[in-house]
């Protein structure tokens, strides 16, 4: 028996893998990839590698083995994830695991908004096959705003559609800590995760952080979906992705990425990592 980590070399993946190789045997530990060169390190630290393409199903035929414990990271493709994930799930249940766990998305069903589309087909999926499950349904990673403070410092505003919404953020390295903890634990089949930061803030909070951070002056600008959505377009942002992020910041604004139900800090076993930090250290690197 493996634990399995598709996506391995991605963002999640690899923190999954470290966090992993803390407690567990490189040996035990499979590395789900599609690039192999890219995985050089991970294979050089003991960690087996599985070369498969969540696009092409019949290179995942002996990806995954009888009793393996697999973490199934939702594909990067937006539009092609229920093709991909489908062709997981497929192999999953043919190879006979023992756990498949999913990295949703924070309200799994209640999630009305455009990015949480594919994730409850997934879910849906990954029901109908009988396979024993566990669901992570992650909120938002709070890199998902540090990795683009070079626009927020040169214009000096956070701009944002989702009013006074707040997020219920944490960092990649607190979601891949829970991954770990379900792969290895026991209990948690069949169980449902919403997992979210202890602390839920406002773009204004975030502008004000910062401003703290970077000792420049960062003002916060809620603007109507309309004109966000020129203003990503106008930076380069590709039409469609711009009209997803929109449309989250819509969700931020009804309160859906809000949640603090405290299953992430008692997964890590410890608070989930504040704002406040990852903001000075993503200011630091710049």
């Amino acid at each position: 028996m493996s634990i399995v980590v598709t996506g391995a070399t991605g963002a999640l993946g690899r923190l999954v893998i470290e966090q992993l190789l803390t407690t567990v045997p490189a040996d035990r530990i499979a590395a789900v990839v599609r690039d192999k060169e890219k995985a050089a390190g991970l294979a050089a630290r003991g960690v087996e590698l599985r070369i498969a393409d969540y696009s092409r199903p019949e290179t995942l035929t002996g990806a995954f083995r009888a009793g393996d414990r697999v973490l199934l990271i939702s594909g990067s493709e937006v539009g092609s994830r229920v093709a991909q994930h489908a062709a997981v799930i497929d192999a999953a249940k043919a190879a006979g695991v023992a756990q498949l766990a999913y990295t949703g998305i924070l309200g799994g069903p209640d999630a009305d908004f455009q990015l949480a589309a594919e994730h409850k087909v997934t879910e849906q999926l990954i029901l109908d096959s009988g396979l024993p499950y566990t669901f992570l349904r992650n909120g938002w990673y709070t890199e998902n705003y540090t990795a683009h403070l070079a626009p927020v410092l040169a214009h000096g505003a956070v701009v944002a559609n989702a009013g006074e919404g707040r997020v219920a953020s944490a960092t990649r390295a607190d979601y891949a800590a829970a991954a770990a903890a379900v792969l290895t634990g026991e209990g948690h089949l069949g169980a449902v995760y919403e997992l979210s930061g202890d602390v839920a803030w406002s773009f204004a909070e975030y502008a004000a952080e910062v401003s703290r951070a970077s000792g420049k002056e960062i003002a916060h600008q809620d603007v109507p979906a309309a004109v966000h959505q020129e203003i990503l377009v106008g930076a380069g942002v590709p039409e469609a992705f711009a009209a997803i992020l929109v449309d989250v910041d819509e969700a931020i604004r009804r309160g859906l990425l809000a949640r603090t139900g405290g299953d992430l800090a008692r997964l890590i076993g410890r608070p989930t990592t504040p704002l406040a930090g990852t903001v000075a250290a993503a200011v630091a690197a710049q």
